[in-house]
């Protein structure tokens, strides 16, 4: 009994940020996917896009948003493997090939005056850590 009542508070301790306003997503965990596109940009995490979202961008790899990110095709397949096996289900995954221009990011950001995303410390609505802080940890709720 005792170990049913602490595997239930440890799943509700667990999922309770998932729970409280949808603000947290699961952080990338993988070594190669947080080396690889964690070198230029925080490694998103994959429930922002669905899957053909992620396949579609990880194959334009030479125009990843005017920069050419191609790496090796084994690093490639396993990254895209890793995104595609953790995308966004209904509420964050969609079809759009940028977070930034999904519905779900607008919805979020709506709010935000247009002035913040020209600031010095924040220069691109891509940059999350800015704003927030323990976005790399998948914790939005700080805004």
């Amino acid at each position: 009994m005792k170990r049913l009542i602490l595997a239930t508070i440890l799943s509700v301790a667990v999922a309770a940020p998932a729970m409280a306003g949808g603000d947290w997503v699961a952080p990338v965990k993988d070594p190669l996917t947080l080396k690889e596109c964690g070198s230029c940009h925080m490694a998103f995490q994959p429930a922002f896009l669905s899957a053909d979202a992620w396949r579609k961008m990880m194959s334009n790899l030479a125009n990843h948003f005017g920069d050419n990110a191609e790496m090796a095709p084994d690093k490639v397949s396993a990254i895209t493997q890793y995104l595609t096996a953790n995308a966004g289900g209904y509420r964050r995954g969609v079809s759009d090939s940028k977070i930034t221009d999904t519905a779900w990011f607008a919805r979020k950001h709506r709010k935000v005056a247009p002035e913040v995303w020209t600031r010095k410390d924040v220069m691109s609505r891509s940059n999350c850590p800015a704003c927030h802080k323990q976005a790399e940890q998948g914790l939005y709720d700080d805004d």
